[in-house]
């Protein structure tokens, strides 16, 4: 927006006063008298730099600076990354698990009669020890099933030999079995919706941690707008005090003059001075106020110290929003009811909360499991009689039953399955509690925007009511018909007003940020999508 100046027809010292005072209004439409704009250039901001170099930032580009190096959010973004972790780490319960494993064992021990088995001795050789090799090689695999039911699958091979032994059909001997047992539940924890309780667990509180994070993200650029708009004002507010100086300068060089001319008291040209020290401070003031204000604007876009070490001023490009914007409650309430985080997470907390009672319900039910075996063996001189033994599947055990237990007054499971269904509840009334909150912030944040924007006119007349005060008082002063005391009273009232009349315009920016904030529109407003 092209900024220009307004002033009505005055003449001497008064016109320069009205022209520095007013130059930095934006133009409205509603003012009733016809200005004629003239362009004007920035106010130089050289007693703030260090050097000639300046950060030029719309508002866009802060909230996308936010976005990419905000310590707040990046926290935020950490702790949603754990949370899917824990994703993870439940669905590894069903991840099949093997095992491997060999072992080698000998034995010798002494004897002091013969062994049955050891034939082909005499009294005169009876051996006087026993020597047994065995080698043996184990593989498992073993796995819990979404049904809640595990299996354990394992084979086994040996070889055994005794030393001497001429009695066993092998010696060696090589043997292997193949063992599968299987453990379902019938009816508590039973079926997959049971057993995946704890992964809809996870993935609730991941999806809660994204929502913490789609919070702090609405909030952070929340926090850049204002303070965005905190530093247009300070600046502008700067040269308000500049432009106020300007006219306090002109009018104490109107006074020397007239004194040095003999037409008017040495005192008025003394209040003059004093009045020009004054504005001297409060521009002291504001610049002090520009710089705390970028400094706020810099932590809230710097992710290092070092960006906080610098001087180099921001200088905010966007011009502040002058026009009325619609605000109708009902679009503002369903945006909000589908986008707010606190409405979302409410949802999300009541799915959790049946999730747990849906499980609490199981759990009052018997425990009553099935439990069967199958195993196959085989025996051979060699490994290969030994697997087409095994594979034959003429040696073979098998069995299976039922295994019931109940806790009598099943008591621990019935306080489980109340205190879960309270908890439903309860998650069902904060819905309707953030609900109302919701009603009550969007009512609240329209009412701002409407107040906001009315006070931007009232303020703007209430300018211009003090340029003609201002106006007027100075030609009475030029007609010897009021004192410099009364000028200087009704440029700080010029100056009191035009402050007022931006932070108006400022605080109407500020509550347009507040409603999208409050419906959960900024990432829309700003085309910004989050993964």
């Amino acid at each position: 927006m092209q900024r220009t100046t307004i002033f009505h027809a005055v003449t001497g010292p008064a016109l320069l006063a009205v022209i520095f005072l007013t130059g930095l209004v934006w133009p409205s439409s509603s003012e009733s008298r016809s200005p004629s704009p003239i362009e004007t250039e920035e106010w130089s901001f050289e007693e703030l730099l260090p050097s000639d170099s300046v950060i030029t930032l719309t508002l866009q580009e802060a909230v996308m600076e936010a976005l990419e190096h905000n310590l707040d959010i990046q926290v935020s973004r950490h702790t949603r990354d754990v949370r899917l972790t824990d994703i993870v780490f439940q669905q590894s319960q069903f991840d099949p698990t093997v095992e491997l494993g060999g072992r080698y064992d000998r034995t010798v021990v002494p004897l002091n009669r013969p062994i049955f088995g050891l034939g082909g001795v005499t009294r005169g050789s009876i051996p006087d020890t026993f020597d047994q090799n065995e080698t043996n090689f184990r593989l498992g695999l073993k796995q819990k099933l979404l049904t809640g039911g595990s299996y354990d699958l394992t084979f086994d091979t040996k070889r055994n030999s005794v030393a001497g032994s001429t009695s066993f059909l092998f010696n060696p001997a090589y043997a292997s079995n193949l063992l599968f047992n299987l453990t379902q539940p019938l009816l508590r924890n039973f079926g997959p919706t049971i057993n995946n309780i704890q992964i809809t667990l996870a993935k609730n509180a991941a999806d809660v941690e994204q929502l913490t994070l789609l919070n702090q993200i609405l909030s952070v650029i929340a926090q850049v707008e204002q303070a965005y708009w905190e530093l247009v004002f300070a600046r502008e507010n700067l040269k308000v005090a500049r432009a106020t100086l300007q006219a306090a300068e002109e009018l104490l060089a109107s006074n020397r003059a007239k004194v040095k001319a003999g037409i008017m008291a040495d005192v008025e040209a003394l209040q003059a001075q004093a009045g020009v020290a004054n504005q001297i401070e409060q521009i002291l003031l504001a610049q002090k106020t520009v710089l705390d204000q970028e400094d706020q604007l810099r932590v809230l876009l710097s992710k290092s110290e070092f960006n906080l070490t610098q001087t180099t001023p921001l200088v905010p490009l966007d011009p502040p929003v002058q026009h009325l914007q619609e605000t109708p409650l009902k679009e503002n309430l369903e945006v909000a009811f589908e986008h707010r985080p606190d409405m979302l997470q409410a949802k999300k907390n009541i799915e959790t909360s049946n999730v747990n009672t849906r499980f609490a319900k199981n759990q009052l039910l018997p425990d009553l499991s099935f439990q069967g075996s199958l195993g196959l063996s085989g025996l051979g001189k060699n490994p290969r009689d030994d697997w087409d033994r095994l594979g034959s599947t003429d040696f073979y055990n098998m069995g299976g039953g039922l295994v019931f237990s109940y806790p009598i007054g099943n008591r621990s499971a019935q306080s489980q399955y109340q205190r879960r269904v309270l908890e439903t509840q309860q998650s069902q009334v904060s819905l309707l509690r953030v609900r109302q909150q919701i009603i009550l912030d969007v009512k609240e944040a329209i009412r701002q925007v409407q107040t906001s924007f009315k006070r931007t006119r009232t303020t703007q007349t209430a300018r211009q009511l003090s340029e003609r005060q201002l106006n007027a008082e100075q030609e009475r002063l030029n007609l010897g018909l009021s004192t410099t005391r009364l000028v200087l009273e009704f440029q700080r009232d010029l100056r009191i007003a035009r402050g007022r009349e931006l932070r108006a315009i400022l605080d109407y920016n500020q509550s347009l940020s507040r409603l999208r904030l409050v419906t959960a529109s900024t990432l829309d407003h700003y085309h910004i999508e989050i993964q």
